[in-house]
């Protein structure tokens, strides 16, 4: 099942790893559901609009989703520390209001990191990141400290990284620098345990890696030599995808391009750190936009729309290469959805890697053909009723199908079905599929309407912000759940 960590019901604003994802985790065993899949954990760029697909950092864990009852049981503050909740709203995340409740908190809890600093987890935790922790903590740092995460307009000796420059700092950052360290070792260890308690109820994780990262980051600010930018660190060019069904100008992401062929004399070593650090996060990983390691496409930074991007290719080979050098068979899932050519589907097919099949994509004009109908998939796929990319089954059903789509739901299926059952038949289309695995978002396991969408492509507003409500899953949901993974044989 699909539900991001952000999603989960909660009094403090926003879905944290406390009680209510073991509540989840719970009810995944009850279902006899092998894997939970989360969007990516990692800080997002900005407070206002959330995007986990836009992050600070490649490696850092988004601190808003540490609980705040797991540091009360765990001692690291006490009841009368946690101020009341406002009233958050029921349903919908509020990530600003949640941020500054939260900060509150973790003022208190960093009163407490002298006492934990010489604590030997603590201390190995720092030893086993280094790679990325240091970097990522003074990023934090100074962007508090120059009030601005646009780092590329900090003193030159600052952005460009100057030891002696950042050494002059020291005592104006210091206590920041040790209060982030601190709190990625209480989300680390939060998950950590979270995710053990999966593992022995029988469900795996499946995480998610944004291929690129925001430009308002600490690791284009640690190694820019790996993208490609100006000699005052500004991108050269912007990274989106072409026009497409979601927009006729194509999505401007606006993150900074790689530099493969300075990763390439690297040994491509950033992003093997990058990937064994998420395979030692997740049990599973999912790639997404995996066909930028083939070909990306390019657009001039100058450019307001992505329309008159260019296709680049990547290393392909040395890159995949080096990957299972080091990694001998990684547990990966593509993401090969929007345009792809046949060079991504010859990657794909070479590696033997598990690609997607998402079922709100199999009802167009090529009825019988579509290769998203389950008769067409193959055992080594992965199959999606939808994605956090798309409404849901009853949103797409009732307010975005076509007559012609909707006559073609119905044809293979066999008879009509009412808008309100439409979600179970597709769940039992996916479940029936001989596709190895079926990952279901919650939102449709509930029969929810377009008002539970997680995000719209190309906009900005209104996305990342649906939230399950308390006593929402119910006992029965699991039985039923049960029942189908038994009838198709997913036990």
């Amino acid at each position: 099942m699909l539900l991001h960590i952000t999603s989960l019901p909660s009094r403090y604003g926003i879905g944290d790893l406390g009680p209510q994802a073991y509540k989840f985790a719970d009810f995944l065993s009850q279902a006899k559901q092998s894997y939970w899949q989360v969007l990516p954990l990692n800080p997002p760029r900005a407070a206002k609009y959330q995007s986990p697909y836009s992050c600070l950092s490649a490696f850092a864990g988004n601190t808003l989703l540490i609980s705040p009852d797991l540091l009360r049981r765990r001692g690291l503050i006490s009841k009368q520390d946690i101020p009341d909740a406002p009233r958050f709203p029921l349903g919908r995340v509020d990530y600003e209001r949640a941020a500054s409740y939260k900060g509150k908190l973790f003022d208190v809890v960093s009163r407490h990191f002298q006492a934990r600093a010489g604590h030997p987890q603590f201390k190995a935790f720092c030893e086993e990141n280094s790679h990325w922790l240091e970097d990522y903590a003074t990023f934090t740092a100074l962007c508090r400290h120059f009030g601005s995460s646009a780092w590329w307009r900090w003193p030159r000796q600052i952005r460009d990284k100057k030891k002696q420059a950042i050494a002059s700092l020291n005592h104006a950052i210091r206590e920041a620098v040790d209060k982030e360290k601190f709190l990625q070792y209480l989300f680390f260890t939060q998950w950590r345990d979270l995710k053990r308690y999966c593992n022995e109820r029988g469900v795996q994780i499946i995480g998610d890696v944004p291929i690129y990262i925001a430009r308002e980051s600490a690791d284009v600010w640690a190694h820019p030599e790996i993208f490609k930018l100006t000699k005052d660190k500004r991108p050269r060019f912007a990274a989106g995808v072409p026009p497409d069904l979601f927009s006729t100008t194509g999505q401007l992401w606006g993150n900074p391009i790689y530099d493969w062929q300075a990763l390439k004399k690297l040994d491509f070593s950033w992003w093997m750190q990058r990937i064994g650090h998420n395979l030692t996060v997740f049990d599973v990983v999912r790639i997404d936009h995996f066909r930028g390691f083939v070909a990306y496409w390019q657009v001039p930074a100058r450019h307001e729309t992505a329309r008159n991007g260019k296709w680049v290719q990547a290393p392909k080979d040395d890159f995949f290469n080096t990957l299972f050098k080091h990694f001998a068979f990684p547990p990966i899932i593509v993401e090969d959805l929007g345009h792809i050519t046949p060079d991504v589907r010859e990657v794909v097919n070479r590696l033997q890697l598990p690609c997607m099949k998402v079922l709100l994509f199999a009802f167009g004009k090529d009825n019988g053909k579509n290769r998203y109908l389950p008769h067409h998939h193959v055992r080594n796929c992965v199959v999606y009723t939808g994605t956090h990319d798309n409404s849901t089954i009853r949103g797409w059903f009732t307010k975005e199908a076509t007559p012609a789509q909707k006559k073609a739901v119905f044809a293979y299926l066999g008879r009509k079905v009412p808008a309100g059952q439409i979600h179970w038949e597709l769940v039992r289309l996916a479940m029936s599929s001989v596709a190895n695995t079926v990952i279901i978002p919650v939102q449709d396991v509930l029969g929810l309407g377009r008002e539970a969408r997680m995000n719209r492509p190309a906009t900005l507003t209104g996305n990342w912000v649906w939230q399950l409500r308390p006593g929402q899953i119910r006992p029965s949901l699991a039985r039923k759940l049960a029942g189908l993974a038994k009838v198709y044989d997913r036990v």
